[in-house]
């Protein structure tokens, strides 16, 4: 057990997934209410900046005119345009903002999580969900803040978010890998590209 900013975090013995318990996580009135504060608009340059962190590499691991899905697209879907602007046409799905359940029913060439993962109240069910939807040879882009061993949850930015409720190690994303079979890339501190088997 962690002491976290008003929470408990908890420690996966196995596979050290960092996670809060259910009677932490917010209700969906709530936790939808923070996602309308954000500001994600698909024209402002700092929040492309932001993305491209995790567009460039998967762009240039993808074969022309790949196609995609945004898993947990959010309200404002930013990653979908900067990807089709590059030739990679994308489906969009989030529990909230663009609930249709159609895209799920499909497999895709890659699959895009950015900002996302750390809010899975269920990260195992989640995860089988993605590995679901990529093609065999195909790409699982997660973007996530990742905390090192000595991270203080209690002032750092993601442990302190409400709806952050579970959060993935360096070991963690080795394990996922491992599970799934996925070989992992590690373009940058905030970015794991999966590549399937």
């Amino acid at each position: 057990m962690l002491p976290g900013a008003l929470r408990l975090w908890y420690s996966c013995p196995g596979c050290r997934l960092l996670f809060v318990a259910p009677s932490d996580h917010l209700p969906p009135e709530e936790e939808r209410a923070r996602y309308d504060e954000h500001e994600n608009d698909p024209v402002d340059p700092a929040y492309r900046s932001f993305l491209d962190r995790l567009a460039r590499p998967l762009s240039e691991r993808l074969e022309p005119g790949a196609r995609g899905l945004d898993y947990g697209s959010g309200p404002g879907p930013t990653l979908s345009v900067i990807m089709e602007e590059r030739g990679f046409p994308m489906e969009i799905w989030d529990p909230f903002y663009a609930p249709d359940p159609t895209p799920l029913h499909s497999r895709y060439d890659f699959v895009t999580c950015t900002e996302t993962a750390e809010h899975f109240h269920r990260p195992q069910a989640e995860f089988d969900t993605l590995a679901g939807l990529v093609k065999p040879g195909g790409w699982l882009a997660l973007m996530t803040g990742v905390p090192g061993d000595d991270v203080d949850l209690q002032t750092w930015h993601y442990g302190r978010d409400p709806t952050h409720v579970c959060l993935y190690r360096e070991v963690t994303l080795r394990w996922l890998a491992g599970k799934y079979g996925w070989a992992l890339e590690r373009p940058s501190q905030t970015v794991a590209l999966f590549r399937t088997g």
